[in-house]
C-alpha cells in the first residue's frame, strides 16, 4: 500500500507518521511519500519520519520529493494538508477582519473566505494531477476550510472525503469523562465542517443508550470549560456544540478577546520554529511533547481509520466525515457537503454513506442553512473569481450580513491576497 502526503513538510507531519507507525496493523503502509516544495523542511521531516518508523520497527519505506506527479504516481490514497501562503497568510486572515469589528479566524468568517479563495484552485490542480497519475486513488482532505474544499473536489468528480478532528477530539474527551473506551462512544454528530452539534452520545453504536443527558448533568462544567462557553448555554441547548460555535454564539466577546492578545498564527509560527529545531536533532526518534500544542489532536488516528476503511483494510465501519448530503438533511441540497457519521465501507467502493439523523431543531437547522448558502457563494467566488462574488459571499455570511461591512471586508481581503488571486 502506498500513501502520499501533499504538504509533507509541515511541522504537523510527525503526528501523522506516529499514527502510521503505531497503527500499522490497521493500515499496512509499505511506502509513504512526503511531497512538499520546501526542500529544507521536507528533508528534515523525512529524516525524522524514518527515525520514528525505525524506533517502532515499521518496515515501510519513507521517501520525499518536490515532484508532485512522481510522488502521487501509484498511490492508493493521497492526503492533503497544505496551507497556501503559509502562516503569514494565516496571520493576515486573523488580523484584518478585526479592523472591521469581525472575528479574525482562518476558517470562519472573512478570514475563512480568504483561505478558501487561495486554496480551492490549488487543491483542484493537485487533484487533477492525482487523477492522471493514480485514477483509483482516494483523496483525503485535511486542508481547511474542509467543507468548501471537499465540495469543490466532489463537484469536480474526484474520489474525495473530508476529515476534521473535532469529532474524534470530543469522542475522546467524553470517553474519558464517562470511563469508557473511545470505541464504545458513538456521537450523533451533525452539521457542517466547523459548525456541528453532538445531539447524542451513545454507548456502543448508533442505536445505543444516549448518555448525553447524564454526561451534561455530571460533567457539564468540564465540557463547557473546554468549549469556552457558559455552562448555562449547554443546559439550554441540550446538546454539545463544536467549539467553533463560540464564534457565532459569543462573536462580540471573541472579537474583544482577539484584540487584546497575540494571534493564534503568531503562536503557531513561534511553535513551528521550536519544532523545527527539535526535528533537526538526529537523536530524536519520536514526536516531541510540544507537538501536542500545535493543534490537530487525534488527526493521525482518524486519518488511519479512514484510509484503512476506504482501502478495504481495517478501520471502523462508522466514522465522522465530510461528504455529500444526498438527502440526509432534507432542508439542504443533495450536493451540500455535511459533516456527519457515515458508513465508510460502502458497496462498490462508492465512498461514505451518511447515517440517517433525526429532524434537526430549527435553532440549528437555520444556521446550517445560512452557512450552506454562504459556502455556495464562497465556492463560486473561489472557482470564478471577481470582486462582486467575494462581496456577495461576505454579505451572505451570518457573522457579516451588512453591505457596508461586506464592502470594507472585500477591500481588505483583496488587498491582502493579491499575490494568491491572479484575477484580483
Amino acid at each position: 500500500m502506498k500513501l502520499a502526503v501533499v504538504g509533507g513538510g509541515s511541522t504537523y507531519t510527525p503526528e501523522l507518521i506516529d499514527g502510521f507507525a503505531r497503527l500499522r496493523d490497521t493500515l499496512p503502509v509499505e511506502e509513504l511519500v512526503l511531497i512538499d516544495p520546501a526542500t529544507e523542511r521536507l528533508e528534515l521531516i523525512g529524516a525524522l519520519a524514518r527515525r520514528i518508523f525505525a524506533r517502532q520497527d515499521h518496515t515501510g519505506l519513507v521517501t520525499t520529493t518536490t515532484d508532485l506527479d512522481a510522488g502521487v504516481a501509484g498511490a492508493d490514497a493521497v492526503l492533503l494538508q497544505l496551507r497556501v501562503g503559509g502562516q503569514a497568510a494565516r496571520l493576515q486572515d486573523e488580523t484584518w477582519p478585526l479592523e472591521c469589528g469581525c472575528v479574525g479566524q482562518e476558517t470562519t468568517g472573512a478570514g475563512g473566505l480568504a483561505k478558501a479563495l487561495r486554496t480551492v484552485p490549488v487543491v483542484l490542480d493537485i487533484a487533477e494531477r492525482v487523477r492522471r497519475a493514480s485514477p483509483d486513488a482516494w483523496i483525503i482532505d485535511f486542508t481547511n476550510p474542509v467543507g468548501i474544499v471537499t465540495r469543490a473536489l466532489l463537484r469536480a468528480g474526484h474520489k474525495a472525503v473530508g476529515l476534521c478532528n473535532v469529532a474524534i477530539g470530543l469522542q475522546r474527551k467524553f470517553a474519558a469523562l464517562l470511563g469508557l473506551a473511545p470505541s464504545d462512544v458513538h456521537l450523533d454528530h451533525v452539521g457542517l465542517n466547523h459548525l456541528t452539534w453532538e445531539l447524542g452520545v451513545r454507548r456502543g453504536g448508533p442505536d445505543g443508550e444516549n448518555l448525553l443527558p447524564g454526561l451534561l448533568a455530571a460533567h457539564g462544567e468540564a465540557v463547557a470549560s473546554d468549549l469556552r462557553l457558559p455552562r448555562a448555554v449547554l443546559d439550554r441547548l441540550g446538546v454539545v456544540p463544536s467549539y467553533y460555535l463560540r464564534y457565532f454564539y459569543s462573536h462580540d466577546e471573541v472579537v474583544r478577546e482577539l484584540g487584546t492578545k497575540p494571534s493564534r498564527a503568531a503562536e503557531v509560527a513561534a511553535m513551528e520554529r521550536e519544532l523545527l529545531a527539535l526535528y533537526a536533532d538526529p537523536a530524536l526518534d519520536e514526536k516531541p511533547a510540544l507537538l501536542a500544542k500545535r493543534g490537530g489532536a487525534f488527526y493521525s488516528e482518524a486519518a488511519v481509520d479512514l484510509a484503512a476503511a476506504l482501502l478495504g483494510g481495517g478501520g471502523t465501519d462508522v466514522q465522522v466525515v465530510n461528504t455529500y448530503n444526498n438527502g440526509t438533511l432534507p432542508f439542504l441540497p443533495d450536493d451540500a457537503v455535511i459533516e456527519i457519521q457515515a458508513r465508510v465501507r460502502a458497496t462498490g467502493g462508492s465512498g461514505p454513506v451518511p447515517l440517517p439523523v433525526p429532524r434537526l431543531d430549527p435553532l440549528f437547522a437555520g444556521l446550517v442553512s445560512h452557512v450552506t448558502a454562504y459556502e455556495d457563494l464562497a465556492l463560486d467566488a473561489a472557482l470564478r473569481g471577481g470582486r462582486e462574488r467575494v462581496f456577495k459571499a461576505l454579505l451572505a455570511h451570518p457573522l457579516i450580513g451588512q453591505y457596508d461591512l461586506a464592502e470594507g471586508l472585500t477591500d481588505r481581503l483583496l488587498a491582502h491576497n493579491k499575490e494568491h488571486l491572479p484575477w484580483a
